[in-house]
């Protein structure tokens, strides 16, 4: 499992390094991944016999950053439009069903993996388009992905008490600590990156980042207790699924997308 949670990490590794020098080549990687973890996300849900609009789900959520990228604005205000657009499509799609069973919970929960999974990981594409966005994108992903591999090691050779046992019975206080030093941490070691920034304020982001990236995988535990899974898949050889691997940058990549647009005002 070892061999294989590393190779996989390798690989990862490798992409995303790529993808923040190249940013056509982010923007792919970003609705690749984007594809595969809503169709995870659906499958997931399906298995609890909810009904969902799958791949008018999943075209949807390929839309979203690709537009980001080619700087695709309808309207000054797109987002609020787009998301007019998308709920009355929905009920359009409703309608052509002869069945009205579950029709809330079905457009909802499409709802709901669009916005969470499309929209939330296509800041990393809005990222890359602030000023010195190469070198943000990549201290997120320094940071968010350290509390990851922070919280697994400290929890795997010394968690003992269960963090909330009910969402993530492996999950542990001592491993989430764990992984909060380690944001810290990498947040330190992201002066390479960002040198214009002091110490003290990269502890910060990394300490701010460490508690959102913790929450975010926290919440993609939650909705795999609900539905009775182990991994969202098993695409990556000892990690799991493409959810799996992005469940906390889900929540970081927004926060640092709106602090960094204050910031650098």
């Amino acid at each position: 499992m070892l061999s294989k949670r590393i190779f996989s990490s390798l690989i990862l590794i490798i992409v995303a390094v790529l993808s923040i020098k190249i940013s056509w080549l982010l923007a792919l990687t970003a609705t690749s991944l984007i594809i595969g973890a809503m169709f995870e996300f659906f499958d997931m849900v399906e298995k609890k016999g909810i009904y969902v609009y799958k791949y008018f789900g999943i075209a949807v959520g390929a839309i979203i950053p690709l537009s980001i990228y080619f700087k695709f604005e309808l309207t000054k205000g797109w987002e609020l439009l787009f998301v007019v657009v998308l709920l009355v499509t929905m009920f359009l799609l409703q309608f052509r069903r002869r069945d009205n069973t579950g029709a809330v919970a079905g457009i909802s929960t499409t709802l709901f993996g669009i916005l969470y999974i499309s929209w939330f990981f296509s800041f990393v594409v809005k990222i890359r388009h602030l000023q010195y966005g190469s070198s943000i994108l990549a201290c997120l992903i320094l940071i968010t992905k350290s509390g990851d591999i922070g919280a697994y090691l400290v929890g795997t050779k010394w968690g003992r008490h269960a963090l909330i046992p009910r969402i993530s019975p492996k999950k542990s206080i001592e491993g989430t600590l764990g992984g909060f030093i380690f944001s810290i941490l990498a947040g330190l070691a992201s002066k390479v990156f960002l040198p214009f920034f002091s110490y003290l304020h990269l502890a910060g982001l990394g300490c701010f980042l460490g508690i959102i990236g913790q929450f975010g995988d926290l919440s993609e535990s939650l909705i795999k207790r609900d539905c009775q899974v182990k991994d969202a898949g098993n695409i990556f050889p000892g990690l799991g699924g493409v959810l799996d691997i992005i469940d906390s940058l889900l929540f970081t990549a927004p926060a640092l997308y709106f602090y960094m647009s204050i910031v650098l005002k």
